[in-house]
């Protein structure tokens, strides 16, 4: 006899939120298992922070409810499935008068933590982090992937079951981005849970094991990325750019592909056989030419378009 599915982490369970006419986030579902990233991508206005904040307790739904940690829902027992919660901010939110070291005794105590305990765990975090040797230094002391990595130590304080990071690498240095990283999968694979919002298409594919794609509050894909890439996608993608390389779009090139997009001065011809395209655009010396496979950032753009948008 097969066993049933363990009850997943976390859940949001149709979730919806208005402000007056404007409807930030219409019916989103999604769930989130032990030792799993979720990420959650979308251009600004999506509705990724309202989601992010009425999984915080920060806001409270119009309707739909989140349910976590063996039973318990938002926002009725907000405060106690924050005990099981790690935030690491967009924004740094460290305090500047206190010392790494004293920046996650003073958090520890927040959560209730004696003390004992939290002096115990304080070294384990600063080598996590890679800042054994900036214990005694204060944040304004720090590089700015040395303050994310903080920000990452105080929000495990807590031992949290589930870690929500809101771009937790934005303004980073490629290095940095990269120890980030390497430190999340290792979480990922201590049976951390994660949920992740980021504008890095790089960074969704390297980490999240499902994919939720959010537009104008509403989901418009979920699944694994390499999957979602598969369902949306032509395999092949050439991008053509240079002088007079968008009269390309409307010539007898266009033939040779499944779909063409334009933005900007560049011209992307998505295929499934790149060989004819390609031939043909050997004769086109005006122009430089990159073939490479789809990707997440490719699916991104087919699903919520090109145009820049405002807001958060």
């Amino acid at each position: 006899m097969s066993m049933p599915p363990a009850p997943p982490l976390f859940a949001a369970e149709h979730l919806c939120k208005r402000f007056g006419d404007f409807t930030a986030v219409d019916d989103v579902s999604f769930r989130i298992a032990p030792g799993e990233c979720l990420g959650v991508i979308g251009p600004n206005g999506a509705g990724k922070t309202t989601t992010l904040r009425m999984c915080l307790g920060l806001t409270v739904p119009d309707d739909g409810v989140i349910r976590a940690f063996d039973g318990l829902t938002m926002p009725r027992d907000a405060l106690a499935i924050k005990q099981h919660l790690g935030v690491v901010s967009q924004f740094d939110s460290l305090d500047p008068d206190f010392t790494c070291a004293e920046n996650l005794l003073v958090f520890g105590r927040y959560f209730g933590l004696p003390d004992e305990q939290i002096r115990e765990r304080i070294p384990q975090l600063l080598e996590f982090a890679a800042l054994t040797h900036k214990a005694d230094a204060k944040p304004g002391e720090l590089s700015g992937g040395m303050k994310r990595r903080l920000s990452l130590a105080r929000a495990l304080i807590n031992a949290p079951r589930l870690l929500l990071l809101d771009e937790p690498t934005t303004g980073l240095d490629p290095q940095a981005r990269h120890l980030m990283w390497e430190r999340l999968q290792w979480l990922l694979q201590q049976g951390t849970a994660i949920l992740l919002t980021t504008h890095f298409m790089d960074e969704a594919e390297r980490l999240c094991h499902r994919l939720v794609v959010l537009d104008h509050g509403r989901i418009m894909a979920e699944g694994a990325p390499r999957a979602l890439i598969e369902a949306h996608l032509e395999p092949d993608v050439v991008e053509v750019y240079g002088p007079n390389a968008r009269a390309l779009a409307a010539s007898d090139l266009a033939r040779l592909a499944e779909r063409t997009e334009v933005s900007g001065e560049t011209v992307f011809f998505y295929t499934r056989q790149a060989g004819p395209l390609l031939a043909a655009l050997q004769r086109e010396a005006h122009v430089r030419t990159l073939h490479r496979p789809a990707n997440l950032e490719d699916l991104f753009l087919k699903l919520t378009g090109r145009q820049i948008r405002e807001g958060a």
